[in-house]
């Protein structure tokens, strides 16, 4: 049987948009309150440092950073987000947030990455309430054939939403000049990411930020083609079919 073509499917039933107007950052900012307070606060810790009252998740480097979102066409809701942390123009000696809360040990890797080329990916999240309550409702509605078939459809491009953010990334980074992140990894997620071709480079030991982490780059180059060689399908959808990359 031919291969789905995910880039396809994907796109089918969801988009992602550029967070460039204050009204899309807000949305941004109220996502990631309700991932990281309302559904895993508690084992986060972010909870100690959220404003709660006005339901937003921001930081001071949200001033200097892409944002993207991922929109389901259909209801109309914003389901996952994630930025890319740019250098700071105003103040070129900036840290990154992983450059001020870790122990970082390769420092040879990092003499070879200029600093001008390189950004940090974080707040990758994806709505669990969203996915479970909206979803699910929306996909088995019915027992009619036909859409039983895009129901299949729907929850196999559901499934890609880490590659899809991934994709937001690489994106950001073709429009930015971006071509190393840094990024704090759970080991789970090393190990996930992993599974799609994606293999982080470990910088440093586990620190306890949000969560025990570790410090983490990738050249982004390598990470596109350890993706081809794994498997052609993720790649095309990590540049929606080579429309997108970082030269």
């Amino acid at each position: 049987m031919q291969k789905m073509n995910d880039t396809y499917i994907f796109n089918k039933y969801f988009e992602m948009i550029p967070a460039t107007s204050d009204e899309l950052k807000h949305e941004v900012y109220k996502l990631r309150y309700q991932v990281y307070s309302t559904e895993n606060g508690d084992k986060t810790g972010f909870n100690k440092f959220i404003n709660h009252a006005d339901g937003m998740e921001f930081d001071e480097y949200d001033l200097h950073s892409s944002h993207y979102l991922i929109r389901h066409r259909e209801l109309g809701m914003y389901m996952a987000t994630t930025r890319l942390i740019l250098p700071d123009v105003n103040i070129r000696e900036k840290l990154f947030p992983i450059e001020q809360h870790s122990q970082i040990d390769n420092v040879d890797l990092l003499k070879t990455m200029p600093r001008h080329n390189l950004a940090e990916l974080s707040r990758f999240c994806i709505s669990k309430e969203f996915r479970r309550r909206r979803i699910d409702q929306y996909l088995f509605a019915n027992n009619d054939d036909s859409e039983n078939l895009l129901a299949y459809e729907e929850k196999r491009s559901s499934s890609h939403l880490t590659l899809a953010l991934f994709s937001c990334a690489i994106k950001m980074s073709a429009e930015n000049n971006i071509h190393y992140w840094y990024a704090f990894m759970e080991p789970a997620l090393i190990r996930v990411f992993s599974a799609f071709g994606i293999h982080f480079v470990e910088i440093g030991p586990l620190v306890d930020f949000y969560g025990m982490r570790r410090p983490c780059v990738i050249k982004v180059a390598d990470l596109l083609d350890s993706v081809a060689k794994k498997d052609l399908n993720y790649w095309s959808m990590l540049t929606n079919s080579g429309q997108f990359r970082p030269r």
